[in-house]
């Protein structure tokens, strides 16, 4: 893993939490995106070198709708970038992580995205992600 790449943020409603974060941030986001097979609008702030992804559900069966409802909104999730994702989903597999995805999918923000099952993590929510090249 080369760095963390992003920390995803779940909210109720993308627009107040975009305005919020951007008095926060004291800038806009420089991204937003629908990703229709997660279920989720999304929006992109850059702070330094640092992004943080705020996650708006699309529907009530989305993953970002169902974790709301169990926990309310917070961190969702923290995304490290990788350099070859294949690879490091079976490396990370062989030593019992669960993977919650066997082959990697489209993501926001031009990736390829892999997600580590909480219970083998901590309860931390683990992103894989590898630019789209």
């Amino acid at each position: 893993m080369k760095k963390i790449e992003h920390i995803g943020i779940a909210v109720k409603n993308l627009e107040t939490s975009n305005e919020l974060f951007t008095k926060l941030f004291g800038k806009a986001p420089y991204k937003t995106e629908v990703v229709e097979s997660e279920g989720v609008s999304t929006s992109f702030f850059l702070t330094g070198e640092n992004k943080i992804e705020l996650l708006e559900a699309t529907n009530p069966d989305s993953p970002i709708a169902k974790f709301i409802e169990k926990r309310g909104e917070g961190i969702h999730h923290i995304a490290f970038d990788v350099e070859d994702i294949v690879v490091e989903m079976k490396r990370l597999e062989k030593e019992g992580f669960v993977l919650l995805n066997k082959e990697p999918k489209c993501g926001a923000d031009n990736k390829l995205v892999c997600f580590l099952h909480p219970k083998s993590t901590n309860g931390v929510l683990i992103e894989l992600c590898q630019e789209i090249r």
